[in-house]
């Protein structure tokens, strides 16, 4: 049971991963981990321990029957309880717990991308982290379904591209791969690092930095990327059509 005092509920408080689970064996556990360990000295969280937590991870598969074909593991981390108000207590006793589902196979139909309202603050370093604060992602793609979409497509406080609700954002402009660079307010996506590796493998020069809309919606080609959905085509962005690219085939491949 998780009190009501704990601090990951009352203030979003910690860190999570969420990580594709296949056959009863984690995907790229050792990024995910990475990420949460990084996560953890930015927000000076303690870090669990990484056998233990991973066992619990397969244990939970095991008991909820998912060990077999595609699961959705999340991984939680919260400050755990006590402090007064914002105050952490002195010695932080931090409370990990693990969630599965069972994961269908990755889209593959194009996604419709409707740009939010919602704006991604640069400014704050929990825009680059998994944190518990997923408020903005959920009133983000809210908006989306409401106007016909299957994601948003966020800006950040300046108007630059930053990245869909659950998902960061790449296109293509004259055979170059291009996507927002975390300065930006982008989360360091596991996949999109896989597929910034992967292009560079390939010979496709990959460009991070910061853009404005014009350059995404005139560009050769889009997708997003995630633990989960991989990588997905992007079809139309705010009703417009975006080509289809071979590159896109290409990196999925090479994943």
């Amino acid at each position: 049971m998780i009190p009501v005092d704990d601090r990951g509920l009352l203030l979003g408080d910690g860190l999570f991963e969420t990580m594709l689970a296949v056959d009863g064996r984690m995907e790229h556990w050792a990024a995910h981990w990475a990420r949460l360990s990084a996560g953890c000295a930015t927000l000076g969280l303690p870090l669990p321990d990484e056998f233990q937590t991973r066992v619990a991870c397969t244990n939970a598969l095991a008991t909820a029957l998912l060990n077999k074909g595609r699961a959705a593991v999340r991984l939680t981390l919260t400050a755990g309880s006590g402090g007064r108000g914002l105050e952490r207590p002195a010695a932080i006793t931090a409370r990990v717990f693990v969630t599965v589902a069972s994961a269908p196979d990755a889209v593959l139909a194009p996604a419709k991308l409707v740009t939010s309202h919602v704006r991604r603050n640069e400014g704050s370093p929990a825009s680059r982290l998994k944190s518990l604060a997923y408020l903005d992602n959920v009133l983000a793609r809210r908006e989306a379904l409401a106007a016909g979409g299957d994601e948003a497509l966020m800006l950040n406080n300046r108007g630059e591209p930053a990245c869909a609700s659950a998902a960061n954002i790449f296109w293509i402009i004259g055979g170059k791969l291009v996507t927002p660079a975390l300065e930006c307010g982008v989360l360091a996506g596991t996949t999109r690092a896989r597929v910034i590796e992967q292009a560079g493998r390939i010979g496709t020069e990959v460009v991070e930095g910061r853009f404005t809309p014009e350059a995404l919606r005139g560009c050769d080609g889009a997708f997003i990327t995630n633990s989960l959905i991989g990588l997905r085509a992007i079809s139309r962005l705010d009703g417009a059509s975006l080509p289809a690219h071979r590159l896109f085939g290409a990196i999925a491949a090479a994943l």
